[in-house]
């Protein structure tokens, strides 16, 4: 069985694997800070964007703003489409003087020089950028990796060493916060990062509301990068998974009007990385649902059509967001096999999923 998520222990990491981001300093005359969210229009990570939205809102110490790098919804991957709440240029006449946490999820094209520009610009007016999972190849691609610790999404981490050298390449840590700049490893790592700028900002107190109100205990920065690897036996199930064409599945999420953006992320992104199945959201009516934290979803099926998904996944009604992962992991193990939910939590870099 995948055992439990690991921020819903209470986990007190070793002095040396301890990471903290500065406390916020207000500037500008501004009573909250301004957190941005800036995805690229034509393919954003799911987790990536949609968590660090929600638990930002969800502490109400600042005002969240989801972006996109061009008019027009933003195609989440590997499941769902949401409409962004202003483009990058709207953000730059709205706030001259540039926001105060620039948050970077993985992108489809992460050498973009719309994006890439605009980060490396809001680095220059002051901001503190977070790149989540591989958002860390735009804060590379910006330049602002040289001479600084920075960590990055386990199958990456050769790579970026060998492109970026002049970066120290940090393991066995969630996130490294260097100053200014803030990395993380995988999806997954979305959510203490999340937490932990919640304490910077608001207070350790707030940050534990917060995550209690969410399922999460822990947002530290302990992790064990050894337990993720490619070997044999994830390949061999991909392989099995992708050649089984007959039984590929598309899984409905049923969404509503308040739907929990987090819980909706966390499982339909686990769903979409089996290789056996992909993720839907499905409405019972037609037109964008308003989630809980206050965007736009563009549900992929709406009930009463020609389209039918091969099976429904009960509603989202659990009121703490964050065990939807371990629900999502649970069921694909009992549909596709212990193998697959191990695979799927490996790609996530998911701590206590990782085939230990």
């Amino acid at each position: 069985m995948i055992s439990s998520w690991a921020f819903a222990r209470n986990l007190t990491p070793p002095a040396d694997v301890a990471e903290t981001i500065a406390p916020y300093h207000a500037r500008l005359g501004r009573p909250h800070p301004i957190i941005a969210v800036a995805g690229q229009t034509r393919g954003t990570e799911t987790t990536d964007y949609l968590v660090p939205y929600g638990v930002l809102t969800q502490s109400g110490a600042a005002q969240v703003i989801a972006l996109g790098t061009e008019p027009g919804p933003i195609q989440l991957m590997p499941a769902l489409k949401v409409e962004p709440q202003a483009t990058l240029a709207e953000f730059d006449a709205r706030f001259p003087d540039g926001a105060d946490y620039v948050i970077v999820p993985a992108v489809h094209e992460p050498d973009d020089a719309t994006l890439v520009n605009w980060v490396r610009a809001q680095a220059h007016k002051g901001a503190v950028i977070v790149g989540v999972c591989d958002g860390v190849w735009v804060v590379a691609n910006a330049g602002l990796l040289k001479g600084r610790r920075a960590t990055g999404h386990w199958y990456s981490l050769k790579r970026l060493e060998q492109k970026f050298s002049d970066t120290r390449w940090v393991r066995n840590r969630r996130y490294v916060a260097d100053h200014s700049v803030v990395t993380t490893t995988g999806v997954t790592a979305s959510i203490p990062v999340s937490l932990a700028l919640v304490e910077a900002i608001a207070g350790r107190d707030r940050a534990a509301e917060v995550a209690s109100e969410l399922g999460a205990r822990d947002w530290s920065a302990a992790h064990n990068s050894n337990d993720f690897a490619l070997h044999y036996g994830y390949v061999l199930t991909a392989a099995h998974n992708e050649l089984s064409f007959w039984s590929h599945e598309e899984v409905g999420v049923p969404v509503s009007t308040g739907v929990d953006e987090i819980a909706l992320a966390l499982v339909a992104d686990a769903y979409s990385r089996t290789y056996r199945s992909q993720a839907v959201s499905v409405s019972d009516s037609q037109g964008q649902i308003l989630t809980r934290r206050g965007l736009h979803l563009m549900p992929d099926v709406a009930l009463g059509t020609s389209r039918v998904p091969d099976r429904m996944l009960p509603r989202l009604d659990s009121t703490a967001p964050v065990p939807a992962l371990d629900w999502a992991l649970h069921g694909i193990a009992q549909a596709y096999g212990e193998p697959t939910a191990a695979f799927v939590a490996l790609q996530i870099e998911y701590p206590e999923g990782s085939g230990k």
